[in-house]
């Protein structure tokens, strides 16, 4: 029997699923991170990612790993480091929301198209100028997303990516190519070759198929980012039908026939077959939550909470200033005041508060020329909340529904089983 693992690299921690012929899912891993990544240092960023790659594949049993013929990996979009000739990160990565590169926004203005998605404070692109200021970027030899490098640790081959990852980079994923442009730019790097999510790179390397008794024939493919995986996922197949990724943060792919860029609001379209997937990432979401409440008050006191009822309370529940979409501002304000001394009443505002942002980036797609709403699927953490599904589907006035899958991981091991084959 042929099986596919996919894992999944998130923001609080790691997972792997594997998954037969038939899309069935057989054995799921998890690796919570020892602390928010964007707390650690350039060392332990790196060796964590190591550790929780490897033992995501120690706690498959012999028996699955024997059988395994594809592996595919997914990251946190826009996630970036530098490495060297030998596929050694040369400094810490950049994470998904880190917006030091504003500074480079305005030099990159006069060469890219305007209402480009690179044009972001957090795109990959703005990041890749940040670092090249930096003393370490002469040592470095590579540019390369986290699913490009988790990959490179099992195959070996370095400069690789997927038009998912790279998108954020500046690359054509109509055309298929680097744009002019951004050759003329001449960073001297070597940018990834891209490739189309799905597609086999190479086999395992041989040591890593030894130790874990995987196949040496076993071949890792072309990754994804997250969100695109949760969309993989989650059952979704038609023009109108999106998928909101409830996790950290809040992630919103709609799928359309029209493909819709526009940097100004951090709106950008993937890539998918002959449609579009397009949307935008808010830095609002679960990563809020968590910063105010545990997992288990999350769970109680949303059952307290009566989604019929509007909260009075107006809220922008960010952890700090800075928004990606549906407004793309950088300095933007969390609004988390007045907090009143009820805690059902003031998570209930919040959940509120991000049901209106994701109502207004769907409305803002559609405004701008992508496929009309007609159904949300959820996946992520918050997929599970039934008050705040509740309170969603009033601010979208469509049927809000669970993804088939809501794992990530499970999209992504789709993804080494098939390929983009949607």
């Amino acid at each position: 029997m042929d099986l596919y693992l996919g894992i999944d690299f998130g923001t609080s921690g790691a997972r792997g699923a594997v998954i037969d012929e038939f899309g069935s899912l057989l054995f799921e891993a998890r690796y919570p991170f020892s602390m928010p990544q964007k707390r650690l240092d350039e060392a332990f960023v790196h060796s964590e990612w190591r550790k929780a790659l490897f033992a995501l594949l120690e706690q498959i049993s012999g028996e699955l790993r024997r059988n395994i013929r594809a592996i595919a990996i997914n990251g946190t979009s826009a996630t970036v480091l530098l490495c060297d000739a030998v596929g050694e990160p040369v400094d810490a990565p950049l994470f998904y929301n880190d917006a030091r590169g504003a500074v480079m926004l305005e030099r990159l203005r006069g060469v890219a198209p305007e209402n480009h998605t690179v044009l972001s404070a957090t795109s990959s692109l703005v990041k890749l100028l940040w670092m090249s200021q930096l003393p370490s970027f002469s040592k470095a030899r590579y540019l390369l997303h986290q699913a490009d490098w988790m990959a490179f640790l099992l195959h070996g081959q370095l400069g690789i990516s997927d038009y998912h990852n790279a998108l954020k980079l500046g690359y054509d994923v109509l055309e298929l190519k680097y744009p002019e442009w951004l050759e003329n730019l001449q960073i001297p790097i070597q940018l990834p070759k891209v490739l189309t999510p799905g597609t086999p790179i190479a086999e395992l390397k041989a040591e890593i198929a030894a130790k874990f008794g995987l196949p040496s024939s076993c071949l890792v493919c072309a990754g994804t980012t997250d969100s695109i995986a949760a969309f993989l996922a989650s059952g979704a197949k038609h023009p109108g039908e999106a998928v909101t990724s409830l996790g950290s943060t809040l992630a919103l792919k709609l799928l359309s026939r029209t493909r819709v860029e526009d940097s100004r609001y951090g709106i950008y379209s993937h890539r998918l077959g002959d449609l579009w997937l397009t949307g935008g990432a808010s830095n609002t979401g679960g990563g809020v939550l968590r910063h105010f409440f545990s997992n288990s008050e999350l769970v109680k006191l949303s059952r307290e909470i009566d989604p019929r009822k509007t909260s009075s309370l107006d809220y922008y529940p960010l952890l700090k200033p800075g928004e990606r979409f549906p407004s793309g501002d950088p300095n933007l304000l969390p609004r988390l005041e007045p907090r009143p001394n009820n805690d059902v009443e003031f998570l209930h505002g919040l959940l509120e508060a991000i049901a209106r942002i994701e109502a207004r980036g769907y409305e803002l797609l559609v405004i701008l020329g992508a496929d009309k709403l007609s159904r949300v699927y959820t996946a992520g953490g918050g997929a599970a909340n039934e008050a705040w599904t509740a309170i969603r589907g009033k601010y979208l006035e469509v049927n809000v529904v669970r993804s088939g899958n809501t794992e990530a991981a499970y999209g992504t091991a789709l993804l080494a089983m098939r390929g983009l084959v949607f």
